[in-house]
């Protein structure tokens, strides 16, 4: 017996970092599942981009330029959605940056407030303002972007290792706290997507860093950034009513190899 398909016709979703990559995907599939999609991008012809694919699925969307880590942006974000629609069902916080590889010792505190401001504290201030619009609506779904790197580190990617072990823990202390008010929280935990830094080595003639990125997993290739929003979906449908304070990892048997 097959699955009926997702149907979100009426809902509002709103995607961070939704110019491109992974936040571009979802944004895209939330809408051809029949929501209304708000992208939130510090990159603003990226994600103005975005929402025309969206138009030009059928969908229709709005963009914010909004640098998520700030406070101020986060609530102008959320005061949009609410003007705009007047409620909010789903977020993919998904907004965050990965660079270097320098060893604790080595790692620059200026990186270090980098990292932990664009990938932790954003999350931490798009759940604070999200779950109260969220509640007033009676109750959604957020999902989080954590990583591989959550299940067992690495050593040379200390800031970013630490901000998604952060969003796990998030994750889990909002879907426990905010379950009785109808609002699930959980988070995905990307392998090697190609996207980001993947094109970024790939540009730079470094193939042997994405042979290597790919290789590392299991299914021996990169992951698509389509692959990733279809878990973004089922978690905030009510395919997966029961399913909350959890992290899905979505690398192919990586964090286990």
């Amino acid at each position: 017996m097959s699955l009926p398909p997702i149907d979100m016709t009426g809902k509002v979703a709103l995607v961070t970092g939704g110019g491109y990559g992974m936040g571009r995907a979802s944004a895209r599939l939330f809408a051809r599942a029949g929501a209304q999609v708000v992208v939130a991008d510090i990159d603003a012809d990226r994600g103005k981009e975005t929402i025309g694919l969206i138009e030009a699925d059928g969908g229709s969307g709005l963009f914010v330029e909004a640098d998520v880590s700030l406070s101020a942006d986060v609530r102008r974000t959320i005061s949009a959605v609410d003007e705009s629609f007047g409620r909010l069902d789903y977020a993919h916080n998904n907004a965050g940056i990965l660079e270097g590889q320098d060893k604790l010792a080595d790692y620059a505190e200026e990186q270090w407030d980098r990292l932990i401001a664009n990938n932790l504290t954003s999350v931490f201030l798009c759940m604070k303002y999200e779950i109260p619009l969220m509640a007033r609506g009676g109750g959604g779904a957020i999902v989080n972007v954590a990583s591989e790197a959550t299940y067992k580190g690495n050593v040379a990617d200390v800031g970013y290792t630490a901000s998604k072990h952060g969003v796990y823990g998030l994750t889990t202390a909002a879907g426990l706290t905010y379950l009785d008010q109808n609002i699930r929280v959980n988070a995905v935990a990307p392998g090697n997507i190609d996207t980001g830094i993947i094109e970024r080595a790939r540009a730079a003639g470094q193939a042997e860093a994405v042979e290597w990125a790919a290789g590392v997993q299991p299914i021996r290739r990169l992951g698509r950034p389509e692959e990733i929003a279809e878990v973004v979906l089922w978690l905030c449908s009510d395919a997966a009513s029961f399913v909350n304070a959890s992290r899905i990892a979505a690398d192919t048997g990586w964090h286990v190899s």
